[in-house]
């Protein structure tokens, strides 16, 4: 089984990079967004609980996506693997990750830092809400969401590369050629189960 943790700042281009993988690779992907969104849209008990924190501006409490993603990982057991998109954003919720993964014997494999300069990501956010036409994509509410990612990253950036895990991969190339950086360090840990540390 292969399961790898995709992660990167607003703008990097980690969620069509998920969606690379998880074809090349026929994994399946895990998006905590989603399955949260789901759980509200067919009302289940759980999406009630989710709705309540949603509709008061509150997070949804780390247990309850980790016990929504155990659901998932044991409903698709025969699966090849998983891709964790947009989840841990912090060490809380990596320790709890590794925990319930290990407790299934599927821990992480490899984890993936895309890296894109901040001036590149503010180019690409504000391309990309000029083209959407959201107006809350301005300047500086893009800085913020930059910020928060920092604080949120940087303490997984040391836990994942501590277990030797992690495998930084410079973003700034077009879609195709970060792939092929993508698919070079998921062929190098498959071949011979080594994590390259970084891709330029």
């Amino acid at each position: 089984m292969l399961n790898i943790i995709i992660f990167g700042p607003p703008g990097s281009g980690k969620g069509t990079q998920s969606a690379k993988i998880v074809e090349k690779y026929h994994l399946k992907h895990i998006s905590t967004g989603d399955l949260l969104r789901d759980e509200m849209k067919r009302q289940t008990k759980l999406g009630k609980e989710i709705a309540k924190y949603i509709d008061n501006g509150m997070l949804v409490p780390d247990d309850i996506v980790i016990r929504e993603l155990q659901h998932t990982v044991k409903k698709n057991c025969d699966r090849s693997g998983f891709v964790f998109d947009g989840f841990p954003r912090t060490l809380n919720q990596a320790e709890m990750l590794d925990n319930m993964l290990i407790c299934n014997e599927m821990p992480v494999n490899i984890v993936i830092s895309v890296d894109v300069r901040e001036d590149e990501l503010l180019k690409r956010l504000l391309g990309r809400a000029e083209d959407s036409g959201r107006s809350d994509d301005n300047e500086e509410v893009i800085w913020k969401r930059i910020e928060v990612y920092k604080s949120q990253s940087l303490p997984l950036v040391s836990y994942y590369s501590n277990q030797g895990k992690l495998v930084r991969i410079n973003g700034m190339d077009p879609v195709e050629k970060v792939f092929e950086k993508i698919t070079l360090a998921i062929d190098t840990y498959l071949l011979n189960k080594e994590v390259l540390v970084e891709v330029n």
